[in-house]
């Protein structure tokens, strides 16, 4: 029986630096949420595992930037660069994250869709992290289904407010994988990378002017393009209140985006892979209201 497939594992939420924890908190509420609401059941989600075969994620970074995260053997400037203070769990966290979304993409060829409460973390390049990520998952995901000949075409729709930098520079060059990043023109990274298409927003976009861009946008990305999977990344730091975004959609129109681009692959019978990416409003219930939404509409739209 087809079902909305939902990865997470209690290590997306801990152990965090005592100054990170609280937008964090999301990672054990969302789920939480989604049961008590009746959205989910536990036979919806399912517990990634640590990668044991490390190919999937040498096919996407180099050997020698993956082997220094293990051995916490990164040099201390590149170190600081990620965020958080380099440990053994962190990067067993984002190795289990990395499975997470590599299931999950193939859960949504059977399915149609399937989620990551974590992942998103498109600030990851080839040979560094930064800005909290250390593995891309989703250029993870997209190599694994590549090199296993379950899809050929991707489509990278990255919804952040913040752009996929990491993931423009992995992606450089490779006319297989289409990196499209709409995201806050004055936000974090200063210094951008090429996407294959780059939107960038002005501070305090209106829901409108954000949904009529995407609705021109994602449309004729998907007739140029003919992908045959797509990421999405499904940031809700898009959102007026939140602290690193400096747009102005409120929780309405982030669902109304989310809306667009699950209807729009599933008009085209395009698998979609969802990982959720940022959020980092002052008030968690509207980080997990917003990205509730997201599993909403997973669940209406495809199931």
């Amino acid at each position: 029986m087809k079902m909305l497939k939902i990865a997470y594992h209690p290590i997306y939420r801990h152990p965090l630096p005592e100054g990170h924890r609280f937008p964090m908190l999301k990672y054990e509420l969302l789920p939480e949420q989604l049961l008590h609401e009746g959205t989910c059941t536990q036979s919806n989600f399912f517990e990634p595992v640590r990668i044991l075969n490390e190919n999937p994620i040498l096919a996407v970074h180099d050997p020698e930037y993956f082997y220094d995260l293990l051995n916490i053997t990164l040099d201390k400037r590149a170190a600081r660069k990620i965020g958080f203070p380099l440990s053994e769990v962190l990067v067993e966290r984002e190795i289990v994250i990395a499975d997470g979304t590599i299931k999950a993409s193939e859960f949504a060829i059977e399915n149609g869709i399937a989620m990551n409460i974590a992942g998103g973390t498109h600030h990851a390049y080839t040979n560094r992290g930064e800005a909290f990520c250390l593995l891309n998952d989703q250029a993870i995901g997209a190599r694994h289904l590549q090199n296993k000949g379950l899809a050929k075409q991707i489509l990278i729709v990255d919804l952040d407010v913040h752009q996929g930098n990491g993931t423009a520079e992995i992606f450089t060059g490779d006319d297989s994988v289409f990196t499209f990043s709409m995201h806050g023109k004055n936000n974090y990274p200063f210094k951008k990378e090429t996407s294959d298409l780059d939107i960038a927003l002005e501070n305090d976009t209106t829901d409108k002017d954000y949904l009529d861009i995407l609705k021109r946008t994602l449309p004729k990305l998907i007739e140029d393009q003919r992908p045959d999977f797509v990421y999405y990344l499904s940031g809700v730091d898009v959102i007026a209140c939140d602290k690193l975004g400096k747009l102005g959609l409120t929780i309405e129109g982030s669902k109304l985006r989310d809306q667009f681009v699950l209807e729009t692959c599933k008009a085209h019978d395009i698998p979609i892979m969802c990982s959720m990416g940022g959020g980092y409003s002052p008030d968690i219930k509207t980080i997990v209201e917003a990205h509730a939404n997201t599993f909403r509409l997973a669940q209406d739209i495809f199931f």
